[in-house]
């Protein structure tokens, strides 16, 4: 019991630092990272939602995965900058924001395509991710993009590999109509996946058009992964309360950690009534 009360008490000293990270992310035009995992709260499947950067860290709860979660976050709605994601097709609900989507996710579902079905253009966009990411890489400190000539080819190349994909994926004729059924038709998994590819391309190649945006959205799987090992040790949250407690103390010191603090003496600090403040939100909780 003095353990839970402390939790609380401690939720309760940190929540103007937590807010203040949310209101930094929002007005940032940066990219912010976002991911969702689902997990047990009070016997039932909830949603923990992590909105992230290098500096900053955000966690919240809610019953639900999609929309209803992202527009009571209160980040998305508002948000201007570019999103990081893994193509979960509710952050392409929000029209003011840019989308980034993670290459690693990418890379995994067409090393599927070559090693179940032998394609050679899953081969072949795999390859050129990983040139592109090199090219980047290897980039000027100063440009913002790559060369106006660099992206020309690259696009070129993109769609050909595409083009070809669908040249090795028809889609099937049918012989006879078959009977109508709600929903799109069952599709190939590789055609599936050239489809992604030909609609979300601006989204796929972001980080070339904009170094500001990643390659993948591995700064978000990074600061998921300690509401995975909570999962794992304790299997559940037992109450909203305890789940938001949780993700009000985690924001603190995961935000607290990027800073090269240890998470034991800002835990002290904010059970002492004076929280550690990170330099980049000193200027929202100034004193007016």
């Amino acid at each position: 019991g003095t353990i839970v009360e402390t939790c609380h008490q401690t939720a309760q000293k940190v929540e103007s630092v937590c807010q203040a990270i949310k209101a930094e992310m929002i007005a940032t035009k940066g990219t912010v990272h976002f991911d969702e995992t689902g997990g047990r709260v009070d016997k039932k499947l909830w949603w923990l939602h992590v909105a992230c950067t290098d500096a900053l860290t955000y966690y919240a709860v809610h019953q639900n995965r999609g929309c209803k979660a992202l527009d009571a976050i209160g980040i998305l709605p508002v948000f201007k900058g570019t999103a990081m994601h893994d193509a979960y097709r509710s952050y392409f609900q929000y029209e003011g924001v840019k989308h980034g989507l993670c290459n690693a996710h990418h890379l995994r579902e067409v090393i599927f395509i070559q090693e179940q079905y032998h394609q050679s253009w899953a081969f072949d966009i795999q390859k050129l991710l990983l040139e592109i990411k090199n090219t980047v890489s290897a980039a000027k400190p100063e440009w913002e993009s790559l060369l106006p000539v660099q992206i020309a080819d690259f696009e070129t190349r993109y769609d050909a590999i595409v083009e070809a994909g669908f040249q090795d994926n028809p889609i099937p004729e049918l012989l006879e109509p078959l009977p109508k059924k709600r929903g799109k038709p069952k599709q190939h998994p590789a055609r599936n996946l050239l489809d992604h590819f030909k609609l979300r391309k601006r989204e796929t190649l972001a980080f070339m058009y904009d170094f500001k945006v990643p390659f993948d959205n591995n700064q978000a799987e990074r600061d998921i992964r300690m509401v995975k090992l909570k999962q794992k040790v304790s299997g559940c949250f037992r109450s909203q309360d305890g789940a938001e407690a949780f993700c009000q103390i985690r924001s603190y010191i995961s935000t607290a950690r990027k800073h090269g603090q240890q998470s034991l003496n800002v835990l002290q600090l904010a059970v002492a009534g004076s929280p550690y403040v990170p330099p980049v939100l000193q200027a929202r909780l100034a004193p007016a």
